[in-house]
């Protein structure tokens, strides 16, 4: 199977992206000492300007009434931020209605302190419409189900894009889709033909040795597809303003799928091996070095702290994830694939659940286990289409606290309020000079 270029594609979704974006309020640099002064008679230096990058926080925020009805005449004084319990000063406020941008307040830089000059703020160069990212992880779609796939994929572009939309497409495998930001929705017809399922079957799962983590190949394909995912979504920080949706179309991520088969084919295995052996060893049926009490027992912790990590990164670059799983209502296994349905039943429950985080953790939705995809495309339609977007620069005094707590509140009575409830700090770059 051929390998794509991820950084390549990468860098020019990341380039599409810093074409329509404002740059940031500056580079992050850690205060250097003053220069010494130089010796008499000499030329005094150029002195170095030390500029310390001060982020915006940004969160989206849907109000409805109890009616249901999106809000859509609350001004900037009637919204409330907190951040772990401490008011925060309101200092970016967006109304996007209908898709459409209409009024906008843009953060000013912050106090300058001693010694720091922070170049102004600028706006974005282009404020229309909405941006979607369309990851297609066909690492991990079935390939039986292409048709099914291309059907949903249709839905996505008829239903949920719309002309002045900015989208872009991206696939984690043998598609090599890479489309980079446009309006061009002919692109997405271009999408469309390659769509297609390049997942491993339940079969090719066990007749794969194991590793010391479980199937090594399953692993590498989620990791592929998680770091695309992830560099995508460290290209959207730079996007501010934006309501960004992230619509990832997977059939979601099992570290640890169909473990008593795979046992009983290792076995297997290892009997044969040790009764055609030429060492005068017995046979044996079972495996000393079996997976069972080695690293498969953390499968579920490793997926866990994969999961939670990528939401992380989409809460700091205030990106919802939309998951969707093509395959609908699941059933039991094909015919032909010899899996116990009890098994069948707990990976496909523990793909489903991935999906379910991803897009939890991200104030977005999961779409899965179900076949109405149409009245659930319309419902993200909505969510993409009305909401506030509020920034302040955060005065929380503790630098060590990593997880930073959001509540948003408004003054008007009877106002039912939607956001992302908390954010994470990047970890320190020990890498970094």
């Amino acid at each position: 199977m051929q390998r794509l270029n991820i950084r390549r594609k990468l860098y020019l979704s990341a380039l599409a992206l810093a074409m329509v974006t404002a740059p940031s309020v500056g580079a992050q640099s850690a205060p250097q000492s003053p220069p010494a002064a130089p010796p008499a008679g000499q030329r005094q230096p150029p002195r170095e300007v030390i500029r310390r990058q001060i982020d915006v926080i940004t969160t989206d925020v849907i109000v409805r009434d109890n009616r249901g009805q999106f809000v859509a005449d609350l001004k900037k004084d009637e919204f409330e931020v907190y951040e772990d319990d401490v008011k925060q000063d309101v200092v970016s406020f967006v109304l996007t209605h209908g898709g459409r941008v209409y009024n906008q307040t843009l953060p000013t830089p912050p106090k300058q302190q001693a010694g720091i000059i922070l170049p102004p703020s600028r706006p974005t160069n282009d404020a229309a419409g909405r941006i979607f990212i369309i990851f297609v992880d066909d690492l991990h779609l079935d390939f039986r189900n292409t048709g099914r796939i291309r059907d949903l994929f249709k839905k996505v572009s008829t239903e949920l894009i719309h002309e002045g939309d900015m989208f872009a497409v991206v696939s984690s495998g043998p598609a090599s889709i890479e489309i980079p930001l446009t309006y061009d929705r002919r692109r997405l017809d271009e999408a469309l033909k390659k769509v297609t399922g390049g997942g491993m079957k339940p079969q090719e799962i066990l007749d794969q040795p194991d590793g010391a983590q479980g199937p090594p190949e399953l692993r590498y394909r989620a990791h592929t597809a998680m770091s695309t995912v992830y560099d995508m979504l460290r290209g959207l920080e730079q996007v501010h303003n934006r309501r960004k949706a992230f619509i990832y179309i997977s059939n979601g991520y099992d570290f640890n799928p169909f473990a008593q088969s795979r046992q009983k084919v290792m076995n297997e295995r290892f009997s044969r091996l040790s009764q055609n052996g030429d060492d005068g060893s017995e046979g044996s049926d079972i495996n000393p070095f079996s997976m069972q009490g080695q690293g498969n027992r953390f499968a579920e912790a490793d997926l866990v702290s994969e999961l939670a990590e990528l939401t992380r990164q989409a809460n700091r670059a205030n990106a919802t994830l939309y998951t969707i799983d093509p395959r609908g209502l699941v059933g039991g296994p094909d015919l032909d694939e010899k899996i116990d349905m009890v098994e069948w039943q707990n990976h496909v429950t523990s793909t489903q659940n991935s999906l379910r985080t991803l897009a939890e953790l991200t104030g977005g939705l999961a779409i899965v286990n179900q076949n109405d995809f149409q009245k659930a495309l319309k419902r993200i339609d909505a969510e993409t289409s009305d909401y506030y977007i509020v920034g302040y620069y955060s005065n929380n005094p503790d630098p060590l606290k990593k997880r930073r707590r959001i509540e948003v509140k408004v003054k008007r009575s009877g106002m039912n309020v939607f956001h992302k409830t908390f954010y994470t700090l990047r970890p320190k770059d020990v890498t970094s000079k």
